[in-house]
């Protein structure tokens, strides 16, 4: 039986000079809220009696890994929840309730009351309309009846989100990343709602992007008075936005807080560990933290702390009976029955000088593997319209990669890392310029030998940000690990070689008759690591290989990419757009801008004393680095 949890303990604004009443300001209600669905007969739970209450002009954070009901929290909100599953429990926004709602009266309350910003853009934007036909059709029925005043409405709606006028007959692939989560943001505004969920609206930019969104969201959050859930595995990205954080973990909240009492010491060991898990920016650390295993469902632990089987503190007290989410003091609520015991050990900040170096030893590059020299690519696209556009993705690049050196290559989208990745691959045919691999002239694939192509294939090998792109959804894990070991000749028996493989990358062996889509973000990719390490290449090009994991995983994976280095003394072109795992992941990194390379040298030194502007903005825009406006000093993670 769940225990009876406490009234939701966010604190809502005194009442103001003509004394409105606090109960009139509650925006949102939510009590008890159940997510489940049924299968077979057999009823699953997804969320677990969620509390929350939101204030008119509040923000709060939703944070935790995938699988722990983030998403489905939010749906259950604003009354979107996939076919099959249904809520239970109440949602009252703005005095009425939504759970049990039909869905023509829900329709009145979305876009005027709630709104839903999703983390891509693309599945809110429809790529045959232009930016103004999205944003007309998303304005209130009156607002849309004088088509002149409409077409005034659109411009002030794309001014209020930094987009020029010129963008209103623009289609989303013409717009970047950023531009396109701007056109979403305002036609998710439209409707000038009450309340915006921001469902990882920054996920997938690059860090630049993603500051300038937030700033973003957060000015038009502040100067309408609107209520802002803001759903992010991302601490960082939390503590930039939200004045107060839940902790969500296996269907259930954790821990709600303040968010800078929570960034300066956490009440439940799960928030702590996700803390630890943010690999630090300012200082390389010999052991990045993880927390080991994964999230499991809501049922498998119904009765029981949820987080007791990866917590270091769980003792048997823990899985005697499911924890009740209690109130503390400063507003402050959490689900762990050991807190009194070990709060302590959960506040104060690992001495960085003490535990780690401020950078690794830096491994001087042997003889060049890999060298570029003045590569340039154009690329030409042809549009709707008909026009054909040229962009110029390299600029005239040199560099080179020695022998046991990782090399880190970081700017924002569109900077051309990707490009010199697939020049390096042969995925792509430089216009001018040489590409040199282990001596081989690798400029043109085409104009390889056979021999040169196998040889070449087994020399560099790579993993996509994206296992999904990469792994064959219908191939099992162990056949397409025995295609990698059949590339590479290897002899002997081949379960053993791929049960070899798997606990090479913190596997076991059973999971060779798994399919990828049974596997999490970060499973997978350790299964695309196994595949590329297999044929034993000299050169790994990882191409933002963390991108799309949550906090614990990417320290999984980015630790277990080290460990490979170390033991085998490949090298690694590190393609990312996050400084944190560039300070943690490489030796000497090259900056690129618009095409060109515009810093290089050791890493601690570039982080540390950059000298070029565009570094600077770099690392200007990574959340907890500088005391600007938005952003808030975070905890930094040690071993």
């Amino acid at each position: 039986m769940t225990p009876r949890r406490p009234t939701p303990s966010t604190p809502l604004s005194p009442a103001d000079e003509h004394g409105t009443d606090t109960e009139r300001q509650v925006l949102l209600d939510v009590t008890d809220l159940t997510v489940g669905m049924e299968t077979d007969g057999e009823r699953r739970t997804l969320v677990r009696a969620v509390d929350l209450r939101l204030g008119r002009g509040q923000t709060l954070g939703i944070v935790g890994e995938s699988g722990s009901g983030k998403s489905l929290t939010a749906r259950a909100i604003v009354g979107l929840l996939p076919a099959g599953l249904r809520a239970a429990g109440s949602v009252v926004y703005d005095g009425t309730e939504v759970i049990g709602t039909r869905e023509r009266a829900l329709r009145a309350i979305r876009g005027s009351g709630i709104s839903l910003l999703l983390q891509d853009p693309f599945t809110m934007l429809n790529p045959l309309q232009t930016v103004g036909a999205h944003l007309t059709e998303s304005l209130p029925a009156a607002a849309r009846r004088d088509r002149s005043e409409a077409g005034k409405e659109v411009l002030r709606r794309l001014d209020e989100v930094g987009l020029q006028a010129d963008v209103v007959d623009r289609y989303p692939f013409q717009l970047s990343g950023g531009m396109r989560q701007r056109v979403a943001l305002a036609a998710a505004l439209a409707g000038d709602p009450g309340l915006l969920i921001a469902d990882e609206p920054t996920t997938a930019l690059d860090v630049t992007t993603q500051a300038e969104v937030l700033r973003l969201l957060k000015a038009v959050q502040e100067r309408r008075g609107m209520a802002l859930i803001l759903i992010t595995h991302d601490l960082r990205v939390a503590f930039s936005v939200c004045d107060r954080v839940q902790v969500m973990y296996a269907g259930s909240v954790v821990e709600e807080s303040a968010a800078a009492d929570l960034r300066t010491g956490p009440a439940h060991p799960y928030s702590h560990g996700l803390l630890l898990a943010e690999p630090p920016v300012t200082h390389y650390v010999d052991r990045l933290v993880s927390i080991p295993g994964k999230v499991p469902s809501a049922d498998d632990v119904a009765g029981r702390c949820s987080f007791a089987d990866r917590c270091g503190w769980s003792t048997p007290v823990c899985v005697g009976s499911r924890p009740a989410l209690v109130a503390l003091d400063g507003g402050r609520s959490s689900a762990c029955v050991r807190l009194p015991e070990i709060r302590h050990e959960l506040t104060g900040e690992p001495d960085a000088a003490e535990h780690s170096p401020s950078a690794p030893a830096v491994r001087p590059g042997g003889r060049p593997l890999a060298t570029l020299t003045d590569v340039r690519k154009t690329f030409r696209t042809t549009r709707l319209i008909g026009r054909s556009v040229t962009s110029t993705a390299l600029g005239g690049v040199s560099l080179t990669i020695g022998e046991g050196e990782s090399v880190g290559l970081v700017g924002e989208t569109g900077s051309g890392k990707t490009t010199i990745a697939r020049s390096l691959l042969g995925l792509v045919t430089p216009d001018s310029g040489r590409v040199l691999l282990d001596g081989v002239d690798a400029s043109d694939y085409r104009r390889m030998t056979r021999a040169e192509r196998r040889r070449i294939r087994r020399f560099v090998q790579v993993v996509f940000q994206d296992p999904y792109a990469s792994l064959n959804p219908s191939l099992k894990v162990g056949a397409t690990l025995r295609e990698a070991l059949d590339a590479r000749g290897a002899a002997g028996d081949a379960a053993a070689g791929v049960a070899d493989l798997l606990a090479r990358v913190g596997l076991p062996a059973s999971y060779a008759d798994r399919k990828p889509g049974s596997l999490s973000g970060g499973e997978r990719q350790r299964v695309a690591i196994a595949r590329a390490v297999a044929v034993e290449p000299a050169l790994l090009i990882c191409d933002e290989p963390v991108a799309a994991l949550d906090v614990s995983a990417q320290a999984q994976v980015l630790e277990l990419l080290r460990e490979i280095r170390r033991a085998s003394g490949m090298s690694m072109l590190f393609i990312t757009h996050d400084l944190s795992v560039v300070r943690q992941m490489t030796d000497r990194v090259l900056v690129l801008h618009r095409g060109g390379i515009v810093e290089v040298g050791d890493t601690a030194a570039v982080l540390d004393a950059p000298r070029h502007a565009y570094t600077r903005r770099l690392l200007g825009a990574v959340p907890g680095i500088e005391q600007r406006p938005l952003d808030s000093s975070r905890q930094e993670a040690g071993s």
